[in-house]
């Protein structure tokens, strides 16, 4: 026999105590929610094309835990990896709901306990989030966190994540090149291949890119090609050549491997190296083309860097920004509110000239 709900009696009237009981926890979630700081930030509920990026005005800003640190974001870099990502197409998918981002660039307002390097007030950038960069407000890892100096500005800050780590990985840790080579920078006027373009130049090799508009060609020779040629034109790959005197390329950083993977091959020299930075598909090549000139292709992940490299990379791009040769190049930039025509743009625009950014 069931024990009948006790009623109990509240300004003269009998309730359920079931219900008083849904009536506090509402009434102390609402008092909550008024003295809790809420900020702006883009929310991806489930993965898709670009329509899953909502803008959600009351998110909780977030707290900094043990050696970490909430910045309040000026600008956050938009990186092609984050597309596939909200597509569900990336090998590392994140636990839904989430905010993407990591280049963070801003203002230190709080650190978590154990934290040395920061204070509030420093200007920062970041090579990593803990809990997205595309808000007002964001947490990192004390170790993804780097001074910003104040020859750059928040919008270069956030030009440098990870297209400036990406071309380090790329062209020192994985195809270990060396001054007095030839490098070409296949996709050269986006983010990576400007950084790219311009850390090959300051560590003495031969410079080489490809753009595909002639904003871009003028772009990627600003920034430290020697020569530039525009990919969308007929023989532009006897250009390359030309250019080589047709002993061809010792090391190729492509962005888009399963359109250019096949000629990469052709491009390079004997023990040439090709690292694949980006791929949107899949492509054919004949394995036999490796063999005669021991070519290497090498996959770049820059997830998979160890902290020791992390490390190394870092103490290289603030020599560059030191010794002056380290300069984001900015290229479009859209309020928060127009993420998903950031990431429309990002994919399908005609040709890169610089790193996309959001602004808060």
């Amino acid at each position: 026999m069931k024990t009948p709900h006790r009623r109990v009696r509240t300004h003269g009237r009998t309730t359920n105590p079931r219900a008083v009981g849904h009536q506090r926890y509402a009434f102390r979630h609402r008092l909550k929610m008024a003295t809790l700081k809420l900020m702006r930030a883009i929310r991806v509920s489930e993965f898709g094309g670009p329509s899953v990026l909502k803008l959600c005005t009351d998110v909780p800003v977030p707290k900094p835990a043990q050696k970490q640190v909430l910045i309040q974001v000026h600008a956050c870099g938009v990186n092609p990896v984050e597309t596939y990502i909200r597509a569900g197409a990336y090998s590392r998918k994140p636990r839904l709901p989430y905010t993407p981002g990591s280049d963070v660039s801003g203002v230190v307002v709080e650190v978590g306990e154990g934290v040395d390097l920061f204070k509030a007030g420093d200007r920062v950038f970041t090579t990593g989030s803990e809990t997205g960069g595309y808000a007002e407000y964001s947490v990192a890892s004390e170790d993804t966190v780097h001074r910003l100096p104040d020859s750059l500005d928040f919008t270069q800050g956030a030009a440098i994540g990870i297209p400036y780590f990406t071309a380090y990985r790329a062209l020192f840790q994985k195809a270990h090149a060396k001054a007095g080579e030839t490098v070409l920078v296949h996709g050269a006027s986006g983010g990576v291949g400007i950084a790219a373009c311009q850390m090959a130049r300051a560590f003495g090799m031969k410079v080489l890119g490809t753009a595909g508009t002639p904003e871009g060609i003028e772009q990627v020779l600003k920034n430290g090609a020697h020569q530039a040629f525009n990919h969308r034109q007929k023989g532009y790959i006897d250009k390359i050549k030309e250019a080589t005197n047709g002993q061809g390329v010792n090391v190729i950083v492509e962005m888009l491997s399963n359109v250019n993977l096949s000629n990469d091959l052709e491009l390079l020299t004997y023990g040439g190296r090709v690292t694949i930075v980006g791929s949107r598909g899949t492509i054919e090549i004949n394995p036999r083309d490796t063999m005669l000139k021991e070519l290497s292709i090498i996959g770049v992940a820059l997830f998979s860097s160890t902290r020791e490299e992390k490390t190394e990379c870092a103490a290289a791009l603030f020599a560059g920004m030191d010794a002056g040769w380290l300069k984001p190049v900015v290229g479009p930039q859209y309020t928060i509110d127009k993420a998903a025509e950031a990431h429309e743009n990002i994919i399908n625009s005609p040709g890169a000239t610089g790193k996309m950014v959001l602004i808060m």
